[in-house]
């Protein structure tokens, strides 16, 4: 009879310190995820800080459209006022972040069609290293969205598992959004190069 008991107690000390385990590697995986979103967050705060010297210097530029101007400014604060916490990374938010960051790019990407146009701004060496600074980046906002995606498919996996998701439900983690391709990405875009339009 001793000996049942101690196999009993074995096991469930076998149970326990699965389940903290579990709990542990879970908790990890959360932290990693949060971490990556860090990144992220820091990666578009970057572009916006820069987003102020880019419109004054194309503001030095006479005659320069104010529409397109008004529209980065306008898109700069909305993007930056809308803010994410870690703990509500949800698909439906991430949707939302998601699209105030796109916003915030098309009327980027729309100021430096017009600037095309300005050989004066092309040939500013402001405009010029605000415009390389940009690129730069923008690839550190996609390395930096494609790292969080990979610890958010990470933990997601752990969430969603058998026999993790028991203890996954049991502590409150919950699976959390990726970032996804804007909708329409996929089709590729109209190229033109006729003058008449």
């Amino acid at each position: 009879m001793n000996r049942k008991l101690w196999i009993a107690l074995g096991v469930i000390a076998l149970v326990i310190f699965w389940g903290v385990g579990v709990r542990n590697g879970l908790a990890t995986s959360d932290q990693e995820v949060k971490g990556s979103w860090a990144n992220v967050q820091s990666a578009y705060q970057r572009r916006a800080d820069l987003i102020p010297n880019l419109v004054k210097t194309v503001q030095g530029v006479a005659n320069f459209e104010k529409s397109t101007l008004t529209d980065v400014i306008q898109a700069r604060a909305s993007a930056t006022q809308m803010k994410l916490d870690a703990k509500d990374l949800s698909p439906e938010n991430m949707q939302k972040y998601q699209a105030a960051q796109s916003s915030l790019s098309g009327a980027l990407s729309r100021l430096m069609v017009v600037a095309e146009n300005y050989p004066q701004l092309k040939a500013t060496e402001n405009f010029s290293e605000l415009q390389a600074q940009l690129e730069g980046t923008e690839n550190r906002i996609k390395e930096e969205r494609d790292r969080f995606n990979e610890s958010v498919k990470s933990y997601n996996s752990k969430v969603v598992t058998f026999p993790n998701n028991l203890i996954a439900s049991f502590s409150g983690f919950t699976e959390k959004g990726f970032f996804q391709a804007e909708a329409g990405s996929d089709k590729v875009p109209e190229v033109n190069f006729d003058e008449k339009k």
